[in-house]
């Protein structure tokens, strides 16, 4: 089937069910409107009668006498006390003689809800009715028609619109037939130009489209290709500039085949994998049977069959030198290896000289601020005792500062120690974030907050508790302090494997620049430095959050929400 049929058929079926489902939605109202003018009729003459009968107390006939002033020669009146009793009834000459309608559908319906209605045959008369009762005060009137076919033609309704619905169906099917025509033009050229692409026919055929959206879009097509086919030779060039550049970078790579094969390796791979083997390759395929080696082994055996991209890092020691070896599996079955010697300690030295000066310079502003209010006390005796609690106030809130500066200094450089100084557990995440919530609470009052939380109240993770607190402690206190006011606030636990738990820790605030998320997590990196000092952040908390995520083995990143907030989303490792 070509294109423009389905596309025709598609459309066609959508305004059909259209079509049909309007049809039946306005017969059905058709239908309720007749039968609710039919009730508002009955309903005028049941509370006709009951007036004339509690305005005048009339006799059996005065009653019937009355209801033949009515237009509707057929229509059966009957009027029944509270007991069920029948005092009247326009077609029986003698109601009394009647049996107790109580249990009549209509009676026990107006009951319920002061009118009722019901079509049955009656057993006085033989006849079928179409009855509509209404409970008063002092009893009940019903009235009821003959359900002949003239009333059931009465309430059937009007088929006209059915008609015009057809004439419209018919109108459509033929503007959707030339819509879809000339809507697919484009679509027929555009697969002559591909066939013929196939073929590398290009040169000699123009291809001329419609002068619309999908003409103009195709013809871009048909040039960004062109211009493709021109750079292919330049890219060629670029390879081969690239393969150069590998041969000379100071960073070992390899390229293997699905099999393992070598595709490319430059000099300080085949260097670096004969300091890492103790002795010469004549082949770097054989670096793969090395013990060192194994993990990454299996991880490429493993990742081979998926067919989509995956890496695994790992170090290896080999006497005073460190390798990182990173393994990225691609989409094609092929692999590659790099290999980075890391025992050279200029790099650590720079990230300690810069992470020194940082230190400094937030050490300095908060002890700079405690000298100077200091200062201004001591040479000042007669100053203002209002004026010298507020410096000692100031004073003490720098001092504050300074304290949980150093304490986020001194967790940072204990979860860089590891396993020595932080023992693991089993601990419940749920109670964790609970405690956390408890702390906070005024905070979150103050701040107008809703908070959300998703998840399972019995997640059992292998961890540290403390280190479990001070990433859900922090990631709060940042919210509070800098995303704004009456935010909703969604901590959840959105899915788990047997490995991992996976959260979000997500805010409808303010968010971030695209520009700052890659170095939120960076220490003493702030987004808007006056305004974080100003409200005494140190610097650190995100940082804490990245390495107790990482201490329990999982991985943390940040992103903007569409329509404004920020989340986090984290993953810890259940064992």
């Amino acid at each position: 089937m070509t294109l423009n049929r389905r596309i025709f058929l598609y459309f066609f079926s959508i305004f059909f069910m259209m079509l049909v489902i309007i049809c039946f939605f306005q017969y059905q109202r058709e239908k309720e409107f007749r039968t609710e003018q039919l009730d508002q009729q009955l309903a005028t003459y049941n509370y006709s009668i009951n007036k004339f009968i509690v305005e005048r107390n009339p006799s059996i006939k005065s009653i019937t006498d009355y209801v033949q002033l009515f237009p509707d020669s057929n229509l059966r009146i009957t009027v029944i006390d509270t007991t069920g009793l029948v005092i009247f009834d326009s077609s029986v000459e003698n109601g009394l003689q009647l049996g107790n309608h109580l249990h009549r559908p209509e009676i026990e319906m107006a009951n319920v809800s002061e009118n009722g209605k019901a079509i049955r045959h009656s057993i006085s008369t033989g006849k079928d009715y179409y009855y509509l009762a209404h409970r008063f005060p002092n009893g009940y009137v019903r009235s009821a028609l003959p359900y002949n076919v003239s009333l059931v033609s009465m309430l059937k309704a009007n088929t006209f619109f059915l008609y015009f619905m057809a004439f419209i169906l018919i109108i459509a099917i033929l503007a959707l037939y030339f819509i879809v025509r000339n809507f697919t033009r484009s679509i027929d050229r555009l697969r002559i130009f591909t066939k013929n692409a196939e073929k590398e026919e290009l040169q000699d055929i123009d291809i001329e489209f419609p002068n619309d959206e999908l003409g103009e879009i195709s013809r871009n097509i048909v040039q960004i290709y062109k211009l493709l086919l021109q750079t292919k030779d330049e890219v060629n060039k670029e390879r081969e500039k690239l393969i150069k550049h590998l041969q000379i970078s100071q960073e070992g790579l390899g390229i293997f085949s699905s099999e393992k094969k070598e595709l490319l390796t430059n000099t300080h791979f085949i260097q670096y994998t004969n300091i890492i083997s103790d002795k010469q390759f004549n082949s770097s395929n054989e670096i793969f049977s090395l013990p060192e080696f194994a993990d990454l082994n299996e991880f490429i055996d493993q990742n081979l069959l998926h067919k989509k991209l995956t890496k695994k890092r790992l170090t290896i020691e080999k006497g005073s030198r460190n390798f990182a070896v990173q393994c990225i599996v691609f989409q094609d079955d092929t692999f590659e290896i790099s290999i980075n010697d890391i025992s050279v300690q200029e790099h650590e030295n720079e990230l300690k000289r810069h992470l020194t000066q940082n230190i400094s310079h937030e050490l300095k502003t908060p002890v700079s601020s405690i000298l100077g209010y200091m200062e201004s006390i001591l040479e000042n005796p007669g100053l203002d005792p209002q004026r010298q609690r507020f410096f000692v106030e100031r004073s003490f809130q720098q001092a504050l500062r300074l304290r949980d500066l150093l304490q986020d200094i001194s967790t940072l450089n204990k979860i860089d120690e590891g396993k020595r100084l932080f023992e693991k557990e089993s601990c419940n995440i749920s109670e964790v974030i609970s405690d956390m919530l408890n702390d906070v609470h005024l905070e979150i009052e103050q701040k107008e907050c809703i908070v959300l939380e998703n998840y399972n109240p019995d997640l059992q993770i292998q961890g540290n508790r403390l280190l479990l607190y001070s990433i859900f402690r922090n990631l709060m206190d940042n919210v509070l302090a800098y995303a704004g006011e009456k935010l909703t606030i969604d901590i959840n636990c959105y899915r788990e494997d047997d490995m991992f738990y996976y959260f979000s820790f997500s805010d409808n605030g303010v968010g971030v620049a695209e520009e700052h998320l890659n170095r939120l997590f960076e220490r003493f990196y702030r987004v808007d430095k006056g305004r974080s000092r100003k409200m005494g952040g140190t610097g650190l908390g995100l940082a804490i959050v990245k390495n107790a995520v990482i201490f329990h083995r999982g991985t943390i990143s940040a992103k903007n929400i569409p329509g404004g907030g920020l989340s986090f989303i984290f993953s810890l490792k259940k064992k």
